[in-house]
Formats: C-alpha cells, sequence, structure tokens
C-alpha cells in the first residue's frame, strides 16, 4: 500500500474483498501469480506508482515469462502530466512483457473488465494503472459490468488427431510426456484413459509433476530432475506424444532424452517450431486428447504391452533415488539424505512451493505430488531467486487446507527476508525447509568448477531458525536427522503455525540437473 493506491485498497475493504497484506512490492505480485498457479483463479496484486511499481518488476518479468494471467492494479502519474519521480511506467512494463491500460472516470469499469480478458485470453499479466488525480475522482460509467468475452478452446484438426492416433495405435513402445499446459486444460483424465488404449509410458514436465493418476506406469519428471535408468527407457520410445510442454532444454536434456528419427507428435494450441516435432497438432489439450483416444477405440487396436513388459516400472525401482551418504567428509549433511527423511515425514496433504537455487533438485527429485498445482516451481521461467516466500503467501491463500511446504536456499531465503514474516502471518500451517549450504551453489558448481574465484559465490552461514522464531515461528537447526526430534513431535501433535528447517547440508553434493548444465556448458565451449 502506498499512497498511488491506498484509496483503491480501501474500496476493496468497502466491498468486501480480502487485502492480503505483504511486505515487498514484489511479493505483491508473486504472491498473486502464486495463487493463480495453485488454483485460486485470476491474479490480482497491487501497488503504489514509480519505486513501489518498480520494485515488482521482477516477479511481474516472473509472470510474464511463465504466461500467468493477472492483473496488477497501479498508482499512476496524473493526467496533468509527470511529476519528478515519475516514470514512463507503460513502457518499463512493455519491456519485461505486460500491457498497461489506464482508466479513466468515463471508462474504469470498461478498461477493468479489458483487463481481465486481455490477461486471461493472452495468459499473459496486465498493469492496470490508475492516474494520481483520479485515485478518489467518481466513476461516470456506472452502468452493469458486460460479460467477459474469452475465447472458446481450439478443436483440433480432424486430419491431424486421426494421424496421430494412427501412429500411438501402431507404437510399439509409445511414451506420453505432459506438462502444465495439459492440467490447466483439464486434459489429465483423458491422458490417463490414452494411456490405458495404447499401453503408453508416461512422464511429466517439472511443472506437471502429479498429473498421471497410474504412478506404477509413470517414470516420473523428465530431464536432469529424472531417474536415469528411466531416462535412458524414454529414448528407446518409438513414437511420443508430447501434451501442453514446452520443451526446453531442461526437459530434454539439452536434446539427449529423445532418439533421432523418433516420432514425435505435439498437442498445443499455438504452434511454435521445434526441431523435434514430427507431428503437430494444433488444439485445446483435453478436446484433442480425448479426439485421439475415441479414434484409437474405433480403429479397435490391442494396447502395445510395452508398460508392462519394463522391469522395474510397476514396482517403482526406476523412480528410485539415492538415498545419500550417512557421513561426509565436511560432517554436513547430505541434501538427499534430508530428502529422503523429509519425504517420510511431510504430511500427504500439502502443496510444495519451490524457490529458484541449485537446491530446486531435492525437492523436484524426492517429494512426490498429488497433483501439478501442488508443486510450483517459481522463478525457473525469468531464471530467479528469492521468490520463495512471496510466492507461498498466495499457495497459503489459495490452498489454505493444505499444509504449506516452502523449500528454498539461503541465498533466495536472505533475498526474500522481510516477506517470510508475511508466510508466518498468512499460513496456517507451514514447513519452511532451507537448504543452507552458505553458497550460490548453482554458481559454485557451475563457474567455481570452471576456475572462476568463489568468493563472492559464498555467503556467511544465517541462522534461519532463529530469524523464524524472531519473528513467531518455531525453528530447529539440523545437523543431524536426530535434530528433527522436535519438528516430528510439532507433527505428531498437528502442530500449526510455521517451523523452520534450517538444513546445514553440504555443498559438496551436486544436483543431477546441474551435472547435466555443467557437461553442457563445458560441451559447447
Amino acid at each position: 500500500m502506498g499512497n498511488g493506491n491506498a484509496y483503491f485498497i480501501d474500496a476493496l475493504g468497502r466491498a468486501g474483498l480480502r487485502f492480503t497484506a505483504v511486505r515487498h512490492e514484489t511479493a505483491s505480485v508473486a504472491a498473486a501469480d502464486a495463487y493463480y498457479r495453485a488454483g485460486g483463479g485470476l491474479a490480482v496484486a497491487t501497488t503504489t506508482y514509480g519505486a513501489g511499481f518498480t520494485n515488482a518488476a521482477t516477479s511481474l518479468a516472473e509472470a510474464a515469462q511463465a504466461r500467468i494471467p493477472l492483473v496488477l492494479v497501479v498508482g499512476d502519474a496524473p493526467t496533468a502530466g509527470p511529476r519528478p519521480w515519475d516514470i514512463d511506467q507503460a513502457a518499463f512494463a512493455r519491456s519485461i512483457g505486460a500491457e498497461t491500460l489506464v482508466v479513466t472516470a468515463a471508462d474504469a469499469a470498461e478498461q477493468t473488465t479489458r483487463a481481465v480478458e486481455r490477461a486471461l485470453a493472452g495468459r499473459v499479466p496486465v498493469v492496470l494503472a490508475i492516474p494520481y488525480n483520479l485515485a478518489s475522482a467518481p466513476a461516470t460509467d456506472t452502468a452493469p459490468l458486460r460479460p467477459l468475452a474469452l475465447p472458446t478452446p481450439i478443436r483440433a484438426d480432424n486430419l491431424d488427431t486421426d494421424a496421430a492416433a494412427a501412429a500411438l495405435a501402431a507404437a510399439k513402445r509409445p511414451f506420453i510426456l505432459a506438462g502444465r499446459g495439459a492440467w490447466l486444460a483439464g486434459a489429465a483424465d483423458a491422458l490417463g484413459r490414452l494411456a490405458d488404449l495404447t499401453g503408453a509410458v508416461t512422464a511429466s514436465t517439472a511443472l506437471g509433476r502429479g498429473l498421471f493418476a497410474r504412478s506404477e506406469y509413470d517414470l516420473g519428471v523428465t530431464g536432469g530432475f529424472g531417474q536415469e535408468e528411466a531416462m535412458h527407457l524414454v529414448g528407446t520410445a518409438d513414437v511420443v506424444l508430447v501434451v501442453g510442454a514446452g520443451l526446453n532444454q531442461f526437459t530434454l536434456q539439452f536434446g539427449a532424452l529423445l532418439t533421432p528419427g523418433t516420432v514425435v507428435i505435439r498437442i498445443d494450441d499455438e504452434e511454435r517450431a521445434h526441431p523435434a516435432v514430427t507431428q503437430f497438432v494444433r488444439g485445446d489439450a483435453r478436446l484433442s486428447v480425448e479426439a485421439i483416444a475415441a479414434r484409437i477405440e474405433r480403429l479397435g487396436s490391442a494396447p502395445s504391452g510395452w508398460r508392462e513388459s519394463l522391469a522395474g516400472l510397476a514396482d517403482g525401482s526406476l523412480r528410485a533415488r539415492p538415498a545419500g551418504e550417512v557421513e561426509l567428509p565436511d560432517g554436513l549433511l547430505d541434501p538427499r539424505r534430508v530428502a529422503t527423511r523429509l519425504a517420510e515425514l511431510l504430511p500427504e496433504d500439502r502443496v510444495v512451493v519451490s524457490d529458484g537455487g541449485h537446491f530446486i533438485g531435492w525437492a523436484n527429485m524426492y517429494w512426490p505430488v498429488a497433483s501439478p498445482n501442488r508443486m510450483m516451481m517459481v522463478g525457473t521461467a525469468f531464471q530467479t531467486i528469492g521468490l520463495g516466500f512471496p510466492s507461498a503467501v498466495g499457495a497459503a491463500r489459495a490452498l489454505p487446507d493444505s499444509t504449506l511446504v516452502v523449500t528454498t536456499g539461503d541465498g533466495g531465503g536472505l533475498m526474500a527476508l522481510a516477506d517470510l514474516d508475511s508466510v508466518i502471518r498468512t499460513a496456517g500451517r507451514a514447513i519452511i525447509v532451507v537448504w543452507n549450504d552458505a553458497v550460490y551453489g548453482a554458481e559454485v558448481h557451475l563457474y567455481g568448477r570452471l576456475g572462476l574465484d568463489q568468493t563472492a559465490m559464498r555467503i556467511e552461514q544465517a541462522d534461519f531458525a532463529a530469524l523464524g522464531r524472531a519473528l513467531g515461528a518455531r525453528g530447529s537447526v539440523i545437523r543431524s536427522l536426530g535434530d528433527l526430534a522436535e519438528f516430528e513431535q510439532w507433527l505428531a501433535a498437528d502442530g500449526t503455525g510455521t517451523f523452520v528447517l534450517d538444513c546445514r547440508v553440504s555443498s559438496t553434493i551436486v544436483a543431477p540437473y546441474q551435472e547435466e548444465v555443467y557437461a553442457f556448458n563445458t560441451r559447447t565451449k
């Protein structure tokens, strides 16, 4: 709240709408972004003008890159012209991928309706600006709001879905890869049915985790978060169906995941060229998958039988992870061992919010989630850190009855420290896991290994447990698995509030995905 949006926030309260306060402007947008990702609905954030608006730039850029429909209501310069401290906010927003609409007294309702339409239809953040001198002015467009005009889902061409069905029906080793787009389109049930009809092995992108109900035939996440043998198995598929996934370099292991010559069919509502794709189906994910499944049923082909023949799939060994070392030479904890134990302890009904940093491998590799909206990787689209605590506020609002689990590093955690307070104030039950290794791990494990000076890559040890206690949470420093005893007692007593686990882990253990990044960077030099 600031003097550019004070009247707007006051009006929210008078209208009976809930306002959630955060401590930093970037947290306002990050929390709204996560609220949408967790299934809470349209994301709405607000900041004042000028410095308040520019403070929100990083999380606004993340929302733009991640294709999050979001409306950011901001103060703006007066209609008479900019003051010395005003900037061209529309140009600033445009540079990071967000359109700006400016309201007047005569069109406030219509501009607001347009902002919501453009956000939802384009899957983009839209800035709605209120000039300073109009903030308390009465609106003159008082007619009833018109209905939103939103596009209908695209129905794919029958020739395209029939061709995809024929390829999948004839496949001996079919594989289905689904991403967040499939979840947002409501395609999970249709994909499960198609997998059963074809006998396909399934997997998801990092943002689509938990999409497939039949986990016994699912490989988990592809790319660097995947189990090594499982990723080799993907390379043996003869037909691959990709649904609602971007096929970025991390998903495809920098091009190593799929074997050249594999038939790759991609379903998406936007046609984007990709060298691995051999057949493209433009259409809504759910409608397209349903059409393909119906066609396969009419063809009467039997399932391939591939998934039932694979050793280690149904029994889960192809999803098993290294449990980590009991002792390491530096005396610190193996993060894999901590992740394994926490996977046993964390409540099943949880929503996990992951900040960015080297540590992202541990939660994504070791902690299963019930559905894609219960694992939010924030910051990955814009390659930023420090959005974990702010985003957790939105997830807590969207899923208030679930246990909130925040996984963050010490670097991102310190960057976002102001909104550790917001998490503690907002969440009914939260667990914060800090992978505290006193380094910026992604930099150490790439540039440090390349011989660069590591002085700036290292962080003085911070006591996150004490910081949490100072703000009203409970907290323990975890130097051994035995130090989890107080946390386990809290869980057993159905404890409420926030518990901070300050896990002192070794920086010598490198996440597999980071090894891929290192190998790619050294290979291309």
